[in-house]
């Protein structure tokens, strides 16, 4: 039989897990409800916004970007343009670069209305790579990530 002790410890560690997944800094568990439950409000109204985006046609514009690589003497020069600046977007391509083995040497971003950067990078993994299918996996993986930053934010 399960005690009294055991079920509030139980129902502590839930409550822990609840409190890390809505991002709440309370400590007694009705605060961390209803920080859980402001989050779940401010997710429902992420999802409203999305849908609307969708619905209207402009998140398909938002979610493609402009990516064009040079092959230079040392590495490749890497320009990428959004029409909007998305909070965590620079991090998702950054992250981007190293799930393909790239590894950034210098780069320059801006993010006033619109997103820039220009990064000059080099292969970092032992096996050569052919310079357009390099291009076309970075192209989707930076598709996929701005695409999950979007949902996110």
């Amino acid at each position: 039989m399960v005690s009294r002790e055991q079920k509030r410890g139980v129902l502590h560690e839930k409550l822990q897990i609840l409190r890390s997944v809505a991002h709440s800094h309370a400590e007694d568990d009705m605060s961390i409800i209803s920080d859980a439950s402001s989050y779940i409000k401010e997710l429902k109204q992420k999802i409203t916004k999305l849908n609307q985006e969708i619905a209207s046609g402009q998140h398909a514009k938002v979610c493609q970007p402009l990516v064009r690589v040079e092959v230079l003497e040392n590495g490749f020069l890497i320009n990428v343009f959004m029409d909007k600046c998305i909070p965590g977007l620079l991090a998702s391509i950054l992250e981007a670069f190293d799930e393909i083995g790239l590894s950034v040497l210098e780069a320059r971003a801006t993010c006033t209305g619109s997103f820039r950067l220009q990064a000059v990078g080099e292969f970092v993994c032992r096996k050569k790579v052919m310079i357009s299918s390099m291009h076309m996996q970075w192209s989707k993986q930076l598709f996929k990530q701005s695409r999950t930053v979007l949902q996110t934010s």
